[in-house]
């Protein structure tokens, strides 16, 4: 049997994740003004993208609406669009930095039982690469993340400063790599 020492992996598993004070960290996030502390890689009006503290791969982003709602049909019309075209924006945005082959975008929508461990409305945008499923999941039920997230996010809002503005911020413009 070969063993495997990703070495790197114990900072981030040792990482606080939340302050033990934090109870709803989609709202909590946004307001504590340090943006890279909070893995906050871009803000629109109305929403926001978050790295997930939890995440299936590297690059894996949140969608979050800045109101707290637990389901899509409590967000008006133009929460919608705002909270759709960050997710656009934020393909578009893993696409130009990580260059993945392919993404899963979803949304797991009640409670624990839908896989979500946070209440707070959120979509998820997953990038992927041919071959990035392994035997480590399935077999040692184990996740092997080859980038620290603070490395993804300073990748992330770097690849920002390249790219046009989303229509949300600028009026017009392309979305596009």
């Amino acid at each position: 049997m070969q063993q495997l020492h990703p070495h790197w992996r114990m900072e981030y598993i040792e990482a606080p994740r939340y302050p033990d004070t934090m109870k709803r960290p989609f709202t909590e996030l946004p307001a504590l003004g340090d943006d890279r502390a909070a893995l906050i890689v871009h803000r629109s009006p109305l929403s926001f993208l978050i790295l997930n503290r939890f995440p299936y791969n590297p690059g894996h982003l949140l969608a979050v609406p800045f109101r707290e709602v637990t389901d899509l049909d409590e967000l008006s019309a133009v929460e919608r669009a705002d909270l759709f075209e960050e997710i656009v924006f934020g393909q578009a945005l893993l696409a130009a930095a990580l260059k993945p082959d392919g993404f899963n975008i979803g949304f797991n929508l009640g409670a624990s039982v839908a896989g979500g461990s946070i209440a707070h409305l959120h979509g998820h945008i997953v990038p992927r690469w041919n071959g990035d499923n392994n035997f480590m999941p399935v077999i040692g039920s184990t996740r092997i993340l080859p980038q620290s997230l603070d490395a993804t996010w300073a990748r992330l809002t770097a690849a920002i400063a390249t790219r046009e503005k989303p229509k949300s911020e600028s009026g017009s413009g392309s979305h596009r790599a």
